[in-house]
């Protein structure tokens, strides 16, 4: 099974049939929809499961609550993905977020054909752009559908 490890945290991709039950139990429209645009993804396209599934952020220790989750939006022909990440209310404020966009922006950066990492955000949720920032990205000049897009400074521009 594909995980990354963090210091506090397993970050690891459902499956399918966990992603149908992720968007059975969900009360939240909006992540309804979202959860059901990547369980869409990952059946047109099967080869690139990890790039439209949700992964789950699980603490190493305790009662190994799950914390957040995060996904990415597909790997696009010029190798860009975009990823999205959220953390539950009760964990917000212990940077356990920006470890885990950190920690996945590496793996992401690691895989074949991959050449850039964006992430877009709400103009007024400073506490993403902050996430962003200590992640290692910076504001591109760019503003999409959700706010402003930001690029992974480390990403490889193509030739």
């Amino acid at each position: 099974m594909t995980a990354v490890t963090t210091e506090r945290m397993i970050i690891f991709p459902i499956s399918g049939e966990e992603l149908k039950r992720k968007i059975e139990e969900e009360r939240s429209a909006e992540m309804k929809q979202a959860y059901s645009e990547m369980l869409a993804g990952c059946v047109d396209h099967p080869e690139q499961h990890l790039w439209y599934t949700v992964w789950m952020m699980q603490l190493k220790e305790g009662n190994k609550p799950f914390v957040g989750d995060l996904c990415f939006k597909g790997l696009n022909e010029n190798g860009t993905v975009e990823i999205g990440y959220g953390i539950y209310p009760e964990y917000e404020g212990r940077g356990l977020t920006t470890e885990a966009v950190t920690a996945m922006t590496r793996w992401a950066s690691e895989q074949p054909g991959v050449r850039r990492i964006e992430a877009e955000t709400d103009p007024h949720n400073i506490a993403s752009q902050r996430v962003l920032r200590k992640a290692g990205f910076l504001p591109n000049g760019v503003t999409g559908e959700e706010g402003p897009r930001f690029e992974w400074k480390e990403s490889r521009v193509c030739v």
